[in-house]
């Protein structure tokens, strides 16, 4: 299996870190059933559970507990390793053979033009998935799995999305944007026999691979691809960055044990601990597992202060122990609601739980006495920031009980970025233009804007009323 170890997030005294388990504490694999059968669960023994945050920190917390690692909602962008990459010495390599460090084109855009820039390659990977042949007008045939990304003269589309209303997938409308007469000394281009004739299932799993890239995109057989984002992030873990990534949830099967632990050990002084800094302590295998169940048990034992952030209305599955916990110590368990127009939710984040949702959950806490509150975030500059989108989040939030704790505008990094802008472009293609401008050069806009959306927001807080608390 390979070692798979995490490591303490700070050192001590400088020497070597600590593990928090070795290959001789993992247990399984277990496969996942039901509504989780796509998933493979690997039991370790945690040497601990309470993690101190890195000295230095901007975080307001200095102890975090994550009862599970690995993300089951992970896209997977990959590729044929027989793929041409255009390296950036002029070469081209097959996509199976590349190796981190290496150096191949991506792109960026300088004005009005997406030109070739060299990056560097940041990880590679293999797995086995179903794919798809992609033919195109000149003959040219793609092989990639359904959720690889092409960009096209629509923007970004998969091979294959798996909800056809959102018509993501490459159809035989779409042309690819690649390498000009110029090669990549000259502009990424629409090529008109680059236009997809066909896209087919093949028959088996195979063989697939992709890497991830500085520019996040890469030159592949003269097109422009997409790359993965979060797999570099998981690699620290000691996983498998390809189907393990996708597949592998890590549970640390002894948390609520090792956590009794540590509370009871004569050096801990209760410091207040936080909750889904990493991973939302209500994901989808929480519920057959119940660790975080286990682990308000032992923290309410102790009145132990703690903190929760949670997008999952599953939280209220553990409200006669938060309500207990309240009385005994300082709990709080915060959402994120950056909009409850309809429309606006539908178009931008149509896999979240409905914000109606969190605000009743926000409601119910509020009622037991479980202090409760919510981030207005994140804030999409002409689409959900009138005056009257704002009021309502401000007034369906106070009218619960619960606090505000800001209001944060749409910040666009890399990844983010492009699909976001992707989107925009074929919603509302003037706004696309606004935001080309706006954000141009910059993760954030300009800081007259967050200034302007705290003063509203705070204007509307003043004039509205709290219910019950």
């Amino acid at each position: 299996m390979g070692e798979l170890r995490w490591r303490l997030a700070d050192e001590a005294d400088g020497d070597e870190q600590q593990a928090l388990f070795g290959v001789e504490d993992v247990v399984g694999p277990e496969r996942g059933t039901g509504r989780m059968s796509d998933l493979t669960f690997r039991h370790v023994t945690a040497r601990r559970i309470l993690n101190r945050v890195p000295a230095g920190s901007a975080m307001p917390f200095e102890w975090t507990i994550n009862v599970y690692r690995g993300c089951s909602h992970a896209c997977v962008y990959c590729l044929d390793p027989s793929t041409a990459v255009s390296m950036a010495d002029g070469s081209r390599r097959p996509l199976g053979d590349l190796r981190v460090g290496d150096r191949v084109y991506g792109t960026e855009r300088r004005g009005r033009e997406l030109v070739c820039v060299p990056t560097e390659v940041i990880a590679h990977w293999q797995t086995y998935k179903s794919a798809y042949e992609v033919r195109l007008a000149d003959g040219a045939v793609l092989t990639a799995s359904g959720d690889h990304r092409f960009l096209t003269d629509h923007g970004w589309r998969y091979v294959n999305h798996p909800n056809p209303i959102q018509h993501l997938s490459l159809t035989s409308r779409d042309h690819l944007l690649g390498l000009g007469p110029d090669g990549a000394d000259g502009p990424v281009v629409v090529d008109p026999r680059r236009r997809v004739v066909t896209v087919e299932p093949l028959p088996t799993e195979r063989a697939l691979y992709d890497i991830t890239t500085g520019t996040g995109d890469f030159i592949a057989d003269g097109v422009v691809s997409h790359n993965c984002f979060a797999r570099p992030t998981h690699e620290y873990l000691g996983l498998d960055i390809g189907d393990d990534f996708n597949r592998t949830i890590i549970v640390k099967i002894n948390a609520v044990e090792r956590l009794r632990v540590e509370l009871a050990d004569s050096g801990w002084t209760g410091a207040g601990v936080a909750m889904g800094t990493n991973t939302d302590p209500y994901q989808r295998c929480e519920g057959k597992y119940k660790l975080t169940r286990g682990v308000l048990e032992a923290l309410t034992e102790h009145a132990n202060p703690f903190s929760i952030l949670t997008k999952s209305p599953l939280v209220l599955r553990d409200l006669d122990l938060l309500t207990e916990a309240a009385r005994r110590t300082d709990v709080t368990v915060n959402f994120s609601i950056g909009t409850l127009d309809e429309t606006v939710w539908r178009m931008s984040e149509p896999g979240s739980p409905h914000p109606r949702r969190r605000v009743e959950a926000m409601r119910t806490l509020a009622e037991r006495g479980v202090r409760t509150g919510a981030l207005i975030a994140p804030v999409l500059p002409a689409l959900s920031d009138r005056r009257d989108q704002l009021a309502e989040v401000v007034r369906a939030i106070t009218d619960t009980g619960g606090r505000i704790l800001g209001a944060v505008p749409l910040h666009l990094r890399s990844g983010t970025r492009e699909y976001f802008l992707d989107w925009l472009a074929d919603t509302d293609p003037a706004l696309h233009r606004r935001y080309l401008r706006n954000y141009h050069g910059r993760t954030y806009l300009a800081p007259a804007y967050g200034r302007w959306l705290r003063r509203t927001v705070d204007e509307l807080r003043s004039h509205t009323s709290p219910a019950g608390r």
